[in-house]
This record gives C-alpha cells, sequence and structure tokens, in this order.
C-alpha cells in the first residue's frame, strides 16, 4: 500500500530521531574521549590535515604522495584504537550506535525500504486501526470452532459450526485475493461471531502492510456529524481522517444500525459505500439487521448497493460468548 504523505512523515520523523539521538551520543562520547585522552584530539586534528591533503593528492593525480598519505592515516588511526584500549574503553566506543545496523537508521537500504521501515508501517497501520488491542485476542491463531454448537437448529440445514466453517472460507479467500475490491456483508444476531471474524481479516491484511481502519457504526456517524460544518452535503472534508475512510485499503464498519438512523446518516452511509466501490476499495459491515430490516432502515440505493455488490455472509445460532 501507498502512504499517506502525513503517515510517511510521521515514520521518517522517527528516523530523523533516532539518527540525531546517535549523533548527539556520538558527539558526547568523542568529547569525553578527548576530555581523557589528549593525545587523541592531536590524532584527530592530523587525520583531518592529512585527509586534506589526500585529497589534493587525488584530484592532482599525484598517487605516491597519495599512498604515503593513506599510511600516515592508516597509522594514527592505529594509534588512537590504541590509546582507546588503553584507556579501558571498548573498541566500538566511538562508533555510531543504531537502532537497526542494516540500514543505519535511514529506512533505507539503497532504494529498497529497509526490513524495519516495513515493521514500521505495520506498527503505524496498526495503531491507526482502531483495534489494535483487539487484534492480539481476536485472530484466526485464537479462533475456537468448537465453541460454535454442532446441532442443527430449527429450520436450518446446517449446523452453526458448519455454517462457520462455511465462512471461514470465504474470509480466508477474501484475504488470499487481497487487494480485490471485494466486500462482505456479516449478517446474524448478537455474539454469532461477526465482529470476531472481521478483526480476524483486519489482522491478516494489516500484517500484509495495507492500511484498515475500523470504526463502529456509532463512531463513523459521530465522526462525521463533528465535522459536519466542514463537509459538502455529499462528500467528506479534506482533513486526513477523513481522506482515510474513503482512501484506506479496507474499511471495517462493524455494527450498522445501532446508530441513530436519519437523513444525515443515510447520506454519509451512501457515499461512504459508493465512492468505495467506485475507487475498488474493499468494505466490511456486520449488522444484526437482517436483509428486510435493513431494506427497511435505508434507502433503496443503499440496499441495492450493497446487495449487488457485497458477499452476504449470514451467520447462525446462538451466543457463543455465553459458552467460553
Amino acid at each position: 500500500m501507498a502512504l499517506s504523505n502525513s503517515q510517511y512523515e510521521e515514520i521518517m520523523h522517527e528516523y530523523n530521531k533516532r539518527q540525531l539521538k546517535s549523533a548527539d551520543e556520538l558527539n558526547r562520547r568523542t568529547e569525553e574521549v578527548i576530555r581523557v585522552i589528549p593525545e587523541y584530539k592531536v590524532c584527530l586534528d592530523e587525520i583531518s590535515s592529512l585527509s586534506i591533503s589526500a585529497a589534493k593528492a587525488r584530484i592532482s593525480g599525484n598517487s605516491s604522495s597519495l599512498t604515503s598519505l593513506h599510511k600516515d592515516i592508516d597509522s594514527y588511526v592505529s594509534r588512537m584504537s590504541k590509546l582507546l584500549s588503553s584507556a579501558g574503553y571498548p573498541d566500538d566506543y566511538l562508533t555510531p550506535s543504531y537502532v537497526c545496523k542494516d540500514c543505519k537508521d535511514t529506512g533505507y537500504i539503497g532504494n529498497e525500504k529497509c526490513h524495519c521501515f516495513k515493521q514500521a508501517e505495520i506498527d503505524l497501520l496498526y495503531r491507526q486501526s482502531n483495534i489494535k488491542d483487539l487484534l492480539s485476542v481476536q485472530n484466526f491463531e485464537h479462533f475456537n470452532i468448537n465453541l460454535f454448537s454442532d446441532d442443527i437448529p430449527e429450520g436450518y440445514s446446517v449446523s452453526p459450526r458448519q455454517n462457520m466453517k462455511a465462512a471461514l472460507e470465504v474470509c480466508k479467500s477474501f484475504i488470499e485475493e487481497f487487494p480485490s475490491g471485494k466486500n462482505l456483508l456479516f449478517l446474524g444476531s448478537t455474539g454469532v461471531g461477526k465482529t470476531y471474524l472481521t478483526n480476524c481479516i483486519a489482522k491478516e491484511i494489516l500484517d500484509r502492510y495495507h492500511s484498515v481502519v475500523y470504526l463502529s457504526a456509532i463512531e463513523l456517524f459521530d465522526y462525521f456529524s463533528s465535522k459536519n460544518d466542514h463537509y459538502e452535503y455529499s462528500g467528506l472534508d479534506n482533513s486526513d481522517n477523513s481522506l482515510q475512510i474513503i482512501s484506506c485499503d479496507l474499511l471495517i464498519i462493524d455494527d450498522l444500525g445501532t446508530e441513530l438512523i436519519n437523513n444525515f446518516t443515510t447520506s454519509k452511509l451512501f457515499y461512504c459505500i459508493n465512492q468505495r466501490l467506485l475507487e475498488k476499495r474493499s468494505t466490511i459491515i456486520s449488522s444484526n439487521f437482517d436483509k428486510q430490516s435493513l431494506l427497511a432502515a435505508y434507502s433503496e440505493r443503499i440496499f441495492s448497493r450493497i446487495f449487488t455488490s457485497y458477499n452476504i455472509i449470514n451467520l447462525i445460532g446462538d451466543d457463543v460468548r455465553k459458552r467460553k
């Protein structure tokens, strides 16, 4: 995924802080050594002078003089090492210390992102997803299929466990194909696993360097309401948070239907859904409503967008949280 400008700047700001801290520490140690070993400063000054002479010799093409100067420099470097050792300092005492030795805290190795930068991306995306703490426990690794009953409820042809196994396959296909622009709608009563499944998906998507924004329906529309003076009727403002709702790789809207439903929330919901469909960005919605309740609560155009563009997963069974 491409980081937004503010996200990239936030990561690079941390690298700049690391470099400044390393430079400050090196300067402090150098000043300490010079104070304890005055001869060390003499060697530094001589190396500085010899380096200037070496640069001039290189420009003039005086190879014999250049060779001699390099030998003199090496001699002073060796002397400085012995001075440090004699004073009880470790060999690397005046070597810059880095959090990441591979990229020297620049974030890049050549033109490629360092592994530490990629990890910083993941860490940032987790923090901004709004569900970092939840994902440490609600993920596929902790998923327990045995919590779901193997008894077939009256009126159904499959058990909650069979139903959940089928839902898991859909979720895993969604993850493997991401980013595909596909969308999911989880329907079902309280405690059947809707939110848990969306969190499982969110963790997998985040771990693959994609941005995820998770908001309950109430949080989403509360945010819109707080910014209402800055919105055009059909769109969003240009603040970074607003743009992320549309531009994030995966938007999760949890518990749709728990918000106060009115013309304002309906218009914002339509804009989010429609704009993300146009930009082929995936959205996951969960709701306790069934199809008919959704149609009754929201406009025909919202219902049409969702039910023609989303893979609908109906989850059945009792509240599994009571079985833990």
